[in-house]
This record gives C-alpha cells, structure tokens and sequence, in this order.
C-alpha cells in the first residue's frame, strides 16, 4: 500500500504538515526520526511562539502538536529513514533498513542540527546556560555575563544580539582575526558591552546545575584561563540533516535541501520544510509556516496527479 502523504521529521515544520495533510483526509504517515518532536525537545522555555503568553517548555509544545495531529488521523512511525529512492513514483523509503513505506508525496522536514563543540559538559548543560539560539533564549539572561563561541557573521549577529539583555558578551575565537563579514565585524567591535579573547578554544564548561562559566585554552602560548559567565551560546554554525539525500535532491554548497516556487525540491511530488531548507530564520514559527506551505502544495501536487 502507498501512503498519499509521508513526512519525514517531527519537529514543528514536520507536525504542522501533519496537522494540514490530517485535516485534508491524507491519512499522513510522519516519521519521527531518532530525535521525536525537534530541537524544541531539548529547548526549556519558548516564549516567542504565537498564543502563549507565558511561554511554554518546548517539549510540551511539540507534544501539543503532535496530539493535535494525531486527533486529525496522522500516523507515527518511530524510527529513523536509512535510504529513500526518488528516482521512481511512488517514491521509496527504507526505515531502520528493514522497513519499506511507498509515498505519492513526501515532505522532508529533517531539519539542522548545532555543530558543537563536542564536549560532555555541552550536552549535559543544554537548556541549562548552554543555547545556540540568543533569538530563543537572550532573554533569559538579562544582566548577566555571557561567552559566545565563534567567529563568523553568526556568532557576530548572537552577540550583539545578546547585548540587549547581557551586562557584557565575551567573544571566544580560535584564531586571531574573524572570519564575520566586515559590517559584522564593525558592528560587534563598536559595540562597548563586547570584547574578545583571541586565539582560544573551549576545553571545558563549568557548572553543576547551570553554566558558571568557561574553561580556555590559549592555543598560541598554551595557557588556561577561566571566565565566569551565566551562559555559553555556540555559534559556529549549523549541518542541514541532508546526508540521506545526497545525489537525489538539488542541495545549496551548505548542504541545504533547493525549493522552488514554494516548498518543491528537484524532484516533482518531494516537497522541504523548516531548517533543512531555511539557512536563514531557523526559528519553530517560521518552520512551522513552511510545513503548512508544504502541506498545501503537496495537496496540490496530489490532486494533479488525479487529474491525469
């Protein structure tokens, strides 16, 4: 049997495609993937969502989700997709390599993932001081000290972002110059709540609880020095979870799945929403508004297809 619909991921790009496609009799399949529900799932407070005007904790917002899909009929598959085939229709998707499920339409919402630094403290204090998001979570440390790890326009935009509601941001950089563009570079150096601290890696972030603050390593003369701080935002870029379909789909240099006229990919019938395709908002509403698009022109591409 071929789904109409199947939609790989289940963070907020992945579950409103499954709100839309459930309420338009697709009888959806979502595939959640190793990680149910996203990066909101590791992200405590969200409090810059739409219609909760006390936040809410991201994992309880992507359960919200996900119960409002099931109520339309969506179904779930736990597991991760190992390889797919688009080459023919319907499209072919292998699930923990044992599994095969056959697709009219597919909507890839696999979303990016945080390159990180790779130490055990990381993951341990994520949600706990540790972000790579000031958009999500600046606000939480208002008159606090703050590290932020990185070099690029990134790590530029997060700082001086950060500093509307730090006391001061504490640039952390591996070599002795930025790789930022220059207007970020201006920006950041102007700005008096900023300095920086070149030619340094993080070895180690501290804290029981919550972050206390940041243990470095001068990489020129080899010595350690520790800099207090409240949080630690990683901002040395993001990896688009794409590998799986390397060859298949039109992809950016960054590995970013291509849309066109809304959210189709090169293949007609596959169809990216969220951060797979957005380099740039990264943010759950704007990934959820794209798995509403994708919902919609799957929709769509169904019915011509009924039409032939």
């Amino acid at each position: 049997m071929s789904h109409q619909v199947v939609i790989i991921g289940s963070g907020p790009a992945g579950l409103t495609a499954a709100i839309y496609t459930a309420r338009a009799n697709l009888s959806p399949l979502v595939i959640e993937g190793w990680q149910s529900g996203g990066q909101l799932t590791t992200t405590t407070e969200v409090e810059n969502y739409p219609g909760f005007t006390h936040g809410i904790m991201g994992p309880e917002l992507m359960n919200a989700m996900r119960r409002q899909a099931e109520r339309f009929g969506a179904q779930f598959m736990a597991g991760d997709v190992s390889r797919v085939n688009f080459r023919r229709h319907p499209f072919e998707l292998i699930v923990e390599d044992e599994q095969t499920v056959q697709a009219m339409t597919v909507i890839i919402a696999t979303g990016a993932s945080p390159v990180q630094l790779g130490l055990s403290n990381e993951r341990r204090l994520t949600g706990h001081g540790v972000s790579t998001c000031a958009t999500c979570d600046g606000f939480f440390f208002r008159g606090k000290d703050l590290v932020v790890v990185g070099g690029g326009d990134s790590a530029m935009e997060e700082a001086i972002f950060l500093t509307k509601f730090a006391t001061s941001v504490t640039i952390v950089h591996r070599r002795d110059k930025l790789r930022a563009s220059k207007i970020m570079q201006d920006r950041a150096m102007k700005n008096e709540k900023i300095r920086f601290l070149w030619n340094s890696v993080v070895e180690d972030i501290l804290g029981q609880d919550t972050v206390t603050g940041v243990r470095l390593r001068n990489v020129v003369t080899g010595s350690v020095l520790e800099v207090p701080c409240a949080g630690v935002f990683i901002a040395i870029g993001h990896r688009p979870n794409t590998t799986l379909f390397a060859g298949q789909l039109a992809m950016d240099e960054r590995g970013y799945l291509r849309t066109y006229n809304g959210t189709a990919t090169s293949v007609p019938g596959v169809f990216a929403a969220g951060d797979v395709q957005d380099s740039k908002y990264r943010q759950a509403i704007t990934a959820a508004g794209s798995g509403c698009m994708a919902a919609i022109d799957a929709e769509r591409f169904l019915e011509t297809l009924e039409h032939r």
